[in-house]
Order: structure tokens, then C-alpha cells, then sequence
């Protein structure tokens, strides 16, 4: 069922040429190993990690034509452009993100290289379907134009093409582009009932090679249905959350993600807990973000930062290197690319001065260094700015009372209110919203549950035929004391929240945030305080990383100075994360 990804699924009109390239490579490297021609670079006084023996030996590393073609190369014999000395720093293969939506982190791809490589991270597989279904019409040609030119990244990236928020035929359209390896995430609540759309993604994607990545639904669906999506060839799984989740996708043979960008901070180590405490063997598992902001990316780190917490957790560090490497690089059937430091591979490498705190000292990819302490050193000359929308504004109409708290239902006494309350720490699980009773005087809702008072939220459709669609309620996760913030998000329909005490202050923030193809704006007093653009179809902002993170931590600085305490990730990209699960338990028309 599956395919290797490689040169050799080409059509036999391409055979020709293609065995002529290869010919000129194999000659090449023969040539360079016998002293007649020139090698790239030559890495020494390295601890080099072999993943595959899990052991650490001092050496050497020879690169050409972006390759590792011999470790502990006769130096006396070899001709080389460029000698690098280690220092005697730990080399270890480049790290793989098994699982990130890069569309979803607010970074265009460039802007995102800047936040990720400096981490270590060389190859990140990555679904796109939150871009896709904000280009909305425009999605086929909006991908091409995301993803050309790819190769020139300082990163690897493989993508999936959507196994939702899209139609059939933009999912058929994708699977045949590069760098789209195979389909990403199926909806839990649809396939679980048979929709057609699942039913003909799925073909696709097991016609593409087999490549399916995908959400479980362990938290949503029934023990019967946890057999469909790895009985219909779903290799991969980041739907875990605890013990009995990862239980569950192991025995089911699923490649099981353990991911850390999402929902509470403790959420990872549960994760990592259970996988000490049951002794699973760590081929099991790869490591993934799946959301994660650029700000924590820069405060925190990414995949340097989880396989240090896998190893402070008890996890074997050199096996945690190995959930970051070689074993992501099997799972996805690439580990004869990436994975590993061995003549053929990718010279993806990364030198730090630990394997148990991963520091990256220096960062390669193809064998060239792109990052070094934290820093780029190869700026992406990619342009995204013809990617840029302009806005078209949909709440002329809007009017402060359809933002007004009505309840759902009134108690017999007239003295209480049942209404919505929404968490934005609930994401992506029931307790994400409730039926709450609340104070209910003078013909009002009182925001108020066991005297802790609450901001209220509401969420409003942009552009309406008829009626608009307006859902109301309260809101735990963003509190102010004055003002409001309302953001944007296109994708898998064009909606806004907003949050505040004032229907008349959030009507004013809705419509600021009106005037952007999408983002995010702080006001008080009917004048803005902050504004993030993302400009680029409402999912991306136009900046390179250092405007971006000014952008964002503005809006978290103005909304401190409404009274807002926050912790963890920055205060829009919470927001911006609620809008899945509006969409999942059916709040948005």
C-alpha cells in the first residue's frame, strides 16, 4: 500500500535523463572519496551520535552535494572547500517535527524559518488545511504560490493536503503538488457517520502512497469506530491526551504523536509520565507541536525544547533524540534521507554541547550553516507579499444590541439565567463550553458565577445572507476591565469572537478587525490600542518574525493594560485557536 517517496516513482519517459543525473552523482562521489574532486565541507572534532547503535563516537563528517558521504574520511586522501571544527560538541541529526499546522502559527513560511531552525529543526512535516480553506476559491493556485520555491527554505517541509475544511477536488488538486506527500487530518465527526467527501479523500490519499495523517478521535468516537481510520491505512495518530489514549493507539499499531503546543502546559508531561511508567519502548512515538505560537517557539524552543522535557522526564535521552529523528524519519518512510548522521543521508546536523538539554550550538542544513546560538545566519529571500488580500468588510450592519447576553432559558423564580460559557483552555473537548446558571436582575444577565465574575464573548459570521448568526455567552480565558478585542479567522468559516463587558465596545472592536482580511485588535474608548494584521488570506501576517512578535506581544501589553492577566501563550493565538472548536461542536452556521 505504501510508497517510498523518492526519485523512483517517476514516469519511464523520465527515465532516461534521470539515469544520467545519477550518474553523474554516483561518478561525483567516487571521485570525491578518491581525492579527485573537491567535497564541500569536512566537520571534525566532533562526539558523533549514531542513533542506530545508540552510541557516541568521536569522528568526522564529510558532505557533498548537500549529502553526508563518509564519516571519518582519511583527511590525508580528500580534497575540501571548507573545514568546520566542532569544538567537540555533541552531532546529532537534524530534528523532525512529525506534526505542525505552519499555517496556523500566524509566521509565513519564512518568517516561521526564523523561529524554528534556530531550534534545531531541519524538517517539519506539516499540514496545510487552514490556509487552503481560507483561500477559499482561490485555494489550488494560493498552495502553488505558498509553496514555491520551497527547496529554498532553510527548512525540509513535507505537507498534506486536507482531509478537511476543503472539497474533494482541492484535496485531489494538492495530493499531485510538492512537496504534498499524502492526506492530513479527516474530521472525527464526519467520517464516524460515513460521508461520502471522507469516503473519496481517503482514496485519494491511499492512491497518493498511503501517507495518512490524521486525528484518531480517540476522545470522540466509539470503541468500534477507533478500528476505521487504521483499518483504511492511517499511519499516524497526535490525538493522544492520556495513558488510556496512547494505550489505545499503540495496540491499534498507529505511529502515536505526542504533541506539546496545544491545551495546558501539564497536558505533555502526562503524556511523557505515562510513556515511562508503562515502559512502552520509544519506537512507538514521534514528536510533534501540532499548534504552537512563534513567541513560545522563541521563549521556550521547539522540538530542542520537548526532547530536553522527554529526558528530564525519565525518557532515555539519546531515545528522545531518537522520537525527534530517526524514528519520525522511519515512520514516514525517509529515514534512507533523514534521521540519522550516515553517508547518503541529508546533512541536516545539529552540534550542542548536551544531549540530555539539547543547546544548538550550530545548525546545518544540506550542509550549509543557517543558525548558530539561536540565530539565523541565511535569511530566507522568499517574498510573500504578493499573497496579500485586501479586506472586504462584511459588518456595516452590525449593531451593538445583537451582541446583547440573552439567556438560553430563565428559572421558574425569574432570579436566574442559563447561558453559554465558553473556556479557552477547554479546547477541542466537551468541557470547551457549558450550560451555566447565572445571576439574572432587573430583566439582565449578571456575568457572574459563584462570585467570580466573567468577560462576555461573542461570536459573529461576517458575511450573512439573511440573518446573522450571532451566538452570545460568557467567556473564562481573557478577562478586561474596560474595552475589548475581537479577532478574525477565515478558516473553515469566516467568523469573529470578540470579548468584553460591552456590547458596545465589542461591536466597535469588531468592526476595526472588519477593516483586515484577518487578525486581531485591542480598543478602549472607541480608539484602537493595538492591531495585528494577518494580511496574507487572513491566516498570515506580512512580516518577518521580529515584526510579528512585536505585533503580538503588543496586543498581550495593551490588554494588561485593561487588566488582563495572562500566562502561557500569547493572548491571540488563544483566541485564534477557539475558532476550531466553534467549529467542531456546531457554532458557526
Amino acid at each position: 500500500m505504501y510508497q517510498e517517496v523518492s526519485e523512483r516513482n517517476v514516469t519511464a519517459a523520465g527515465q532516461e535523463g534521470l539515469v544520467a543525473e545519477h550518474y553523474d552523482k554516483v561518478r561525483a562521489i567516487f571521485e570525491v572519496l578518491n581525492g579527485k574532486r573537491e567535497a564541500d565541507l569536512l566537520l571534525k572534532n566532533l562526539n558523533i551520535l549514531d542513533v542506530h547503535s545508540e552510541s557516541v563516537y568521536q569522528g568526522s563528517i564529510l558532505v557533498y552535494d548537500q549529502r553526508i558521504i563518509a564519516l571519518n574520511p582519511n583527511e590525508t586522501e580528500i580534497k575540501v572547500r571548507q573545514v568546520f571544527d566542532g569544538q567537540g560538541l555533541y552531532a546529532i541529526p537534524g530534528l523532525i517535527d512529525a506534526h505542525v499546522h505552519f499555517d496556523a502559527q500566524l509566521a509565513h513560511p519564512a518568517a516561521f524559518a526564523e523561529a524554528i531552525v534556530p531550534c534545531g529543526t531541519t524538517t517539519i512535516f506539516s499540514e496545510c488545511l487552514d490556509f487552503v480553506s481560507a483561500a477559499g476559491p482561490e485555494a489550488i493556485p494560493a498552495t502553488e504560490q505558498l509553496f514555491k520555491n520551497h527547496e529554498r527554505l532553510p527548512y525540509r517541509v513535507y505537507a498534506f493536503a486536507p482531509g478537511k475544511k476543503t472539497s474533494v477536488e482541492v484535496t485531489d488538486a494538492l495530493l499531485k503538488m510538492e512537496p504534498v506527500i499524502g492526506l492530513g487530518e479527516l474530521a472525527h465527526l464526519t467520517y464516524s457517520v460515513g460521508n461520502d467527501d471522507d469516503f473519496r479523500k481517503s482514496a485519494l490519499g491511499r492512491a497518493k502512497g498511503g501517507f495518512m495523517n490524521t486525528h484518531w478521535g480517540v476522545t470522540t468516537l466509539s470503541e468500534m469506530m477507533l478500528n476505521y481510520m487504521p483499518a483504511i491505512g492511517a499511519f499516524a495518530n497526535h490525538d493522544v491526551w492520556k495513558e488510556d489514549d496512547i494505550e489505545k493507539s499503540v495496540r491499534y499499531g498507529l505511529q502515536t504523536q505526542i504533541k506539546f503546543g496545544v491545551g495546558s502546559p501539564e497536558v505533555i508531561k502526562i503524556m511523557l509520565r505515562a510513556i515511562v511508567k508503562r515502559r512502552w519502548p520509544a519506537e512507538n512515538f514521534q514528536l510533534c507541536a501540532d499548534n504552537i505560537s512563534v513567541d513560545r517557539l522563541l521563549t521556550k524552543g521547539h522540538m530542542d525544547w520537548i526532547v530536553s522535557l522527554c529526558a528530564e522526564m525519565g525518557i532515555d535521552p539519546i531515545k528522545a533524540i531518537k522520537m525527534a529523528t530517526l524514528y519520525t524519519a522511519r515512520a514516514f518512510r525517509m529515514d534512507n534521507k533523514i534521521g540519522s548522521l550516515t553517508p547518503g543521508r541529508f546533512a541536516d546536523i545539529v552540534l550542542t554541547d548536551s544531549l540530555s538539554k539539547i543547546n544548538p550550538r550550530f545548525v546545518f542544513k544540506d550542509g550549509e550553516l543557517v543558525a548558530q546560538d539561536r540565530k539565523m545566519l541565511k535569511q530566507s529571500d522568499l517574498d510573500y507579499s504578493g499573497m496579500a488580500k485586501k479586506p472586504v468588510p462584511g459588518l456595516v450592519d452590525l449593531t451593538p444590541q445583537q451582541l446583547d447576553l440573552t439567556p438560553l432559558e430563565i428559572s421558574a423564580d425569574g432570579k436566574q439565567a442559563k447561558v453559554y460559557l465558553f473556556d479557552v483552555y477547554g479546547r477541542g473537548h466537551e468541557k470547551f463550553f457549558q450550560e451555566v446558571w447565572v445571576p439574572y436582575q432587573d430583566g439582565k444577565v449578571v456575568p457572574e458565577i459563584n462570585g467570580v465574575r466573567y468577560n462576555r464573548i461573542t461570536v459573529v459570521q461576517r458575511y450573512a445572507k439573511d440573518k446573522r448568526h450571532v451566538v452570545n455567552g460568557l467567556f473564562k480565558g481573557v478577562f478586561v476591565d474596560r474595552g475589548a478585542v475581537a479577532t478574525f479567522w477565515p478558516a473553515p468559516k469566516a467568523y469573529f469572537v470578540a470579548v468584553g463587558q460591552d456590547s458596545a465596545d465589542m461591536c466597535y472592536s469588531l468592526k476595526q478587525v472588519d477593516a483586515y482580511a484577518g487578525g486581531c485588535v485591542v480598543t478602549e474608548n472607541q480608539r484602537v490600542k493595538a492591531v495585528l494584521p494577518l494580511e496574507i488570506y487572513g491566516v498570515m501576517a506580512n512580516m518577518n518574525l521580529t515584526d510579528l512578535i512585536t505585533a503580538t506581544r503588543s496586543i498581550d501589553a495593551a490588554l494588561e493594560e485593561l487588566g488582563n492577566r495572562n500566562e502561557g501563550e500569547p493572548v491571540v493565538n488563544k483566541l485564534l485557536t477557539l475558532f476550531i472548536s466553534l467549529d467542531r461542536f456546531g457554532f458557526m452556521a
